[in-house]
């Protein structure tokens, strides 16, 4: 069928499906609460129609066929076709922004996992004398939770790093413009994941639509900023990629003896830490080429300090 694809599209209160070619290029388009077809190449029509009737039955009938103006929807970028759910492409007239040059010391894929953790201990953090001083004597220190969080970090970004044979880059110590940082961005065939590590070593934790409890303690926003954070990595890769590129918060614990869901969480991914595992086989949101256009851009450590 000349590798015809079809792609789900919602913007404008339309819902559609649409036929493309393997360049994005639209052949044909239906209306999923009418099952009117409009035919937009011609010579495609039998091979559109009966891909349409595998998604949408039978029923359908044929529009007048579209010409170039009455179609308000856009063409997809040339070598990027079209992709299912977020990954919708631009309008023609959102040129993205040019990428800054890339120096060694500015690409973010050479960062392990904990690498800003590690520099904020380094610049701010006790000297190696005082902190087995602090051990020896058993004593508290206001970077105990420094610490814990590299070592969060470190589990985590070992689990992320496994998903590579299955077509996922992983990038760590996000830096941004506020002051704050991302733990790790993960970026494959199933969308990108904006992932917030909490290592809370031996407690129980309840996670709810916006706020999180460890031990029955008081409610800290986990969620919320997870949330946050997402809207802010999408707003990123907006000004730089052609194409909308699907976000998703996820949070993931390590160490805690147990996890508790509210029935009305589903806005945040929540897992423990092997079970990050489970994101490895998604697909469907971007194609091989638009993952490596995602962390090509994702990269660069300047294009995440402007705010």
């Amino acid at each position: 069928m000349n590798d015809l694809t079809v792609h789900s599209w919602k913007r404008h209160g339309k819902d559609r499906l649409y036929v493309n070619l393997p360049d994005g290029t639209a052949v044909a388009w239906a209306d999923r609460a009418t099952k009117t077809v409009t035919i937009k190449v011609g010579e495609y029509q039998d091979e559109a129609l009966a891909l349409l009737r595998h998604h949408l039955g039978e029923g359908l009938s044929v529009g007048p066929t579209a010409s170039p103006t009455r179609e308000s929807r856009p063409a997809a970028p040339s070598r990027h076709p079209a992709q299912p759910g977020h990954a919708t492409p631009k309008q023609r007239s959102e040129r993205p922004a040019a990428l800054p040059p890339l120096s060694p010391s500015e690409d973010l894929a050479r960062n392990r996992p904990g690498s800003r953790v590690v520099g904020m201990i380094a610049e701010r953090g006790p000297s190696t004398a005082q902190r087995l001083k602090a051990k020896l004597l058993r004593q508290s220190s206001e970077w105990d939770s420094w610490y814990a969080g590299l070592e969060g970090e470190r589990r985590v970004g070992r689990e992320l790093e496994r998903l590579s044979p299955l077509g996922w880059r992983v990038l760590h110590g996000i830096e941004k413009g506020n002051g704050g940082d991302i733990d790790h961005l993960l970026i494959g065939p199933g969308g990108v994941f904006s992932i917030n590590t909490k290592n809370h070593q031996g407690s129980s934790v309840w996670i709810g639509d916006s706020m999180a409890k460890v031990n029955g303690g008081p409610p800290r926003p986990y969620a919320a900023a997870s949330q946050a954070e997402a809207d802010f990595v999408r707003r990123v890769l907006a000004r730089y990629c052609a194409f909308e590129v699907p976000v998703e918060p996820a949070l993931v614990f390590v160490g805690i003896t147990s996890l508790t869901r509210a029935a009305t969480q589903y806005t945040v991914r929540i897992y423990q830490e092997r079970e990050v595992a489970a994101l490895g086989p998604l697909t469907g949101k971007l194609t091989p080429e638009q993952v490596e256009q995602v962390h090509t851009v994702a990269r660069h450590r300047r294009v995440w300090l402007r705010t």
